[in-house]
């Protein structure tokens, strides 16, 4: 089933979509949570609530591509999961390794009075990812927002783990600074 039906099902309230969805992105959505929480089990609560808040916000909202309105859901509720099952100790996910990585060029905060600067910030990594090829696109969004292991990202890309990582460092280097030169204290 392609994916305007599966909106037409959540749209007509059709309990089906579920059902379609399930059978179309399953492995996709338990692949993003996985990376994340490194835990089956809890991967498979976020999957469920994942099509409940996909079954909550249609109608109103017509995604397009679906994959990427599910994904980024997975996403946000399994970050959600790992931050409360790790507020005080450091885990092994890809997640946590993805963002140990990035923590030399981008330092998270979560305080209100910094939301419009990491708004500016948000936009100035768009404006650096579209300065790459598609290539380092693709691979850098790979690492750091599904959070895949690089041995996946090497699979993908038919490339040697070294040439991944390399590729990964250089960009950790390269956006660093592009930040500076935009004002931002990294």
């Amino acid at each position: 089933m392609n994916d305007e039906d599966i909106i037409e099902l959540y749209w007509a309230r059709d309990e089906s979509a579920i059902t379609e969805t399930d059978s179309k992105y399953r492995n996709y959505l338990l692949k993003i949570a996985y990376n994340i929480l490194s835990n089956s089990e809890d991967g498979q609560e976020v999957l469920n609530d994942t099509y409940l808040k996909a079954w909550n916000a249609m109608p109103p909202h017509k995604p397009s591509p679906l994959s990427l309105f599910l994904g980024k859901i997975t996403r946000q509720l399994s970050i959600d999961v790992w931050r409360k099952k790790h507020r005080s100790k450091r885990g092994g996910s890809e997640y946590e390794q993805s963002l140990d990585e990035l923590q030399d060029c981008v330092s998270g905060s979560e305080s209100p009075e910094e939301s419009l600067e990491a708004q500016v910030l948000a936009e100035a990594l768009s404006k650096y990812l579209r300065t790459l090829s598609q290539e380092k696109r693709d691979v850098f969004v790979w690492r750091y927002y599904f959070c895949d292991p690089i041995k996946d990202i090497c699979t993908r890309c038919g490339q040697s783990e070294s040439k991944i990582k390399s590729m990964l460092h250089r960009m950790r280097g390269e956006l660093r600074d592009y930040l500076e030169k935009e004002g931002f204290s990294v």
